[in-house]
């Protein structure tokens, strides 16, 4: 599982995702899909950068924070730590393993949006495990799925 961030006028936004895939070798390209009921969607239409976060194993809070909590309803960011990425966009300080790429294209997908990102900026801890989708499907979503 994946937490995506972005940037955008006012508060950032952030959601779980689990619809993800590299696409490219070379040049490296990385599919990911929002959902179209969450606010992440809304502020990604507008961004020309998102952040791909691999969540750690560890990391079920987190995961919950941004898998069954909405935007629309509070700011997921005052519940954890982050900073600043490229160009403003949230690094989550708990996700060691992350990827900024800016966005190529976007394309419609029925309930979800596909963002064709061009990886330019990362960050890795080799050997941290990943939260899998099998502990995240028992969560509640944000928004009706």
């Amino acid at each position: 599982m994946f937490i995506v961030t972005v940037a955008g006028a006012g508060k950032p936004a952030g959601c779980l995702v689990g619809f993800t895939t590299q696409c490219s070798i070379d040049p490296p390209r990385f599919l990911v899909c929002l959902s179209d009921k969450n606010r992440t969607l809304r502020m990604a239409m507008e961004a020309t950068v998102l952040v791909v976060h691999l969540v750690p194993s560890e990391a079920t809070k987190l995961a919950d924070l941004f898998g069954g909590q909405t935007g629309d309803e509070i700011d997921k960011f005052e519940h954890c730590s982050w900073k600043p990425g490229p160009e403003g966009t949230p690094i989550l300080e708990e996700c060691s393993n992350w990827f900024a790429g800016r966005i190529l294209e976007r394309m419609d997908a029925g309930d979800h949006r596909v963002f064709l990102l061009d990886p330019f900026e990362a960050a890795s801890a080799p050997g941290e495990r990943q939260f899998d989708f099998h502990r995240a499907r028992r969560m509640e979503p944000g928004h009706e799925a």
